[in-house]
């Protein structure tokens, strides 16, 4: 399952690209631009990137909502038909896509682009990640450094996990560097902060904890259970 690319990545496993968790259709264009990466692991420093770089490529979009009481920090892109609610906390650089619902009491910060018809209720955090549209995350949970597909729901108190702590004390700037497991195989990210890939239309239930490098293929059905690791492939049903 080998997909050749450019020669600084002659070949990548296919389940290491976006387009086996995302379709490619329909999206948001920054969206769309950053699922091109060649891989799922460049996505968070496009992102980055992207919004880093906001001043010239973001400044026409504007024209959201943000309600009086709404708690804005640094450059904050709120593009026509999102809504930041009063209470709501922002601290750039940050995109909220057209429809997207930012909640009073939810927590956006860093580098983070929130796609289209997002949901971010109360309590919700959501740092250095992409959610690429339709995500509800309408309840207390955390997302970190992770890759979010389209239609993804995220039920309370769920959690992606983004560092190792198995290796003595947890040291901030994070040292140790993520590694995925794939068909037995460890496979650098090439991140010291790494959370998950969660394909189209998958659904998380209550207090699920993902393992740092986590990827779930579009379509799997996860049943209830407290923590979940490694690779699923798509359409997998987990017990």
């Amino acid at each position: 399952m080998l997909l050749s690319t450019s020669s600084s990545m002659s070949a990548i496993d296919v389940r290491l690209t976006p387009g086996y968790y995302f379709r490619s259709h329909d999206l948001e264009p920054h969206v769309s631009r950053l699922l091109a990466c060649p891989s799922v692991f460049a996505i968070k420093d496009a992102t980055a990137s992207l919004l880093s770089r906001a001043g010239g490529r973001l400044q026409g979009e504007t024209g959201g909502v943000i309600e009086e009481g709404a708690l804005l920090q640094g450059d904050v892109f709120v593009q026509a038909g999102a809504r930041v609610e009063a209470g709501a906390q922002i601290v750039g650089p940050v995109l909220i896509c057209t429809g997207a619902v930012v909640a009073a009491g939810a927590l956006v910060r860093d580098h983070s682009v929130i796609g289209p018809g997002c949901r971010i209720g109360f309590g919700a955090e959501i740092t250095r990640s992409l959610l690429a549209g339709q995500v509800f995350m309408k309840h207390p949970c955390f997302v970190g450094d992770s890759v979010i597909g389209s239609g993804v729901n995220l039920g309370s108190f769920c959690s992606t996990t983004g560092m190792r702590c198995d290796r003595g004390p947890v040291a901030e700037p994070a040292v140790e560097e993520i590694t995925v497991n794939l068909g037995g195989r460890r496979i650098s990210t090439g991140q010291t902060k790494f959370g998950a890939v969660i394909g189209d239309g998958v659904t998380l239930p209550a207090g699920t904890v993902l393992s740092p490098g986590t990827l779930i293929g579009p379509g799997t059905v996860v049943y209830p259970r407290d923590h979940i690791g490694g690779f699923l492939p798509a359409g997998t049903r987990v017990r």
